[in-house]
């Protein structure tokens, strides 16, 4: 199996309800064909850098997967048949780009956990 990522901009007109019943769709396409979710990020509502059918934002996700080479047609025939993608974009990783994913990943993971132990008392001056 390889590892993979994908990275996809769902229309901004979509409620919160929709995106997420649109990401967990394409995330059954993987998981349905012997594929494993590493990692998902959803990174929200965010500019383009040029408008793509008339809109100017859209909502991004970025699925990191282990899946064999097949089930990348499935999932990009879906991307192709799903009106509310409007790009998408998977590429498979090399050793090192996974090693850098993992990297980053725990690196994230521990941030949120630093922040919440270096909080710096309040100064109380009268």
């Amino acid at each position: 199996m390889n590892h993979y990522e994908t990275v996809f901009i769902l229309t901004p007109v979509l409620s919160d309800a929709q995106m997420k019943e649109a990401v967990d769709k394409f995330k059954a396409v993987i998981t349905d064909n012997a594929g494993a979710i590493v990692n998902e990020e959803n990174w929200g509502l965010r500019k383009l850098a040029y408008p793509i059918q008339k809109k100017s934002t859209g909502f991004y996700t970025l699925l990191e997967f282990d899946a064999n080479p097949e089930v990348i047609k499935k999932l990009e025939t879906q991307f192709r048949r799903d009106e509310r993608v409007l790009r998408f974009l998977t590429f498979r990783l090399d050793k090192y780009a996974a090693e850098y994913a993992a990297k980053r990943r725990s690196l994230k993971a521990s941030k949120p956990a630093a922040e919440t132990t270096n909080v710096e008392p309040e100064n109380k001056e009268a």
